[in-house]
């Protein structure tokens, strides 16, 4: 059953469907042997995903294609922004840490933002697997995905990309700073 409220009117998903066809066929070396009929095509048939690439579009992420799993015939978008998406920096990692500061929150969190726009944080594989295809992240940081025995002593891992070499960092949950945000995934 589709939420009505996460729904995109008619021309708001024209004009996204436009944006994202400009975007793919500017980056092919993203999604070589893919065709934009056929991810067109699947994404007329998953309105409701639409919606959820709107919100990363919307944040700044410019999601793109970025593959094809044949196994369960969904398309792969990454946001594919220069930088860490700027409508979702100064985020610490989760509401946990969140809720753990005692003095000068950021106003949201990336786990918390992620889940409301109906998409998920980019694990680090898949950070590298991003990096692959362009430089990303060359000014800023993107929080990835942290194992459970990482976040439970308080930690969380984020990436960026310095002198030509991808970086995995750690620092505390709960820290927050302008140029960090964090990169997401959707399969359509």
């Amino acid at each position: 059953m589709t939420n009505r409220s996460l729904e995109l009117s008619l021309e708001k998903r024209e004009e996204l469907l436009k944006a994202l066809k400009v975007r793919f066929e500017k980056n092919m070396n993203r999604h070589k042997g893919l065709e934009w009929a056929n991810v067109q095509a699947k994404l007329e048939e998953n309105t409701e995903k639409l919606w959820s690439l709107n919100e990363m579009e919307r944040t700044g992420g410019e999601p793109d294609v970025v593959g094809h799993d044949e196994r369960t015939d969904e398309y792969i978008f990454y946001d594919c922004s220069a930088e860490s998406p700027t409508g979702r920096r100064s985020v610490c990692y989760d509401r946990e840490a969140l809720e753990s500061r005692k003095k000068h929150k950021p106003e949201n969190n990336a786990i918390d933002m992620a889940t409301a726009m109906g998409i998920e944080l980019l694990t680090e594989e898949q950070y590298r697997e991003l990096q692959k295809l362009d430089n990303f992240d060359l000014k800023t940081s993107s929080w990835v995905q942290t194992p459970a025995t990482i976040r439970k002593l308080g930690g969380a891992l984020f990436c960026d990309r310095r002198y030509d070499t991808v970086f995995v960092y750690h620092n505390g949950a709960e820290s927050y700073y302008a140029a960090r945000g964090f990169r997401g995934s959707l399969r359509v």
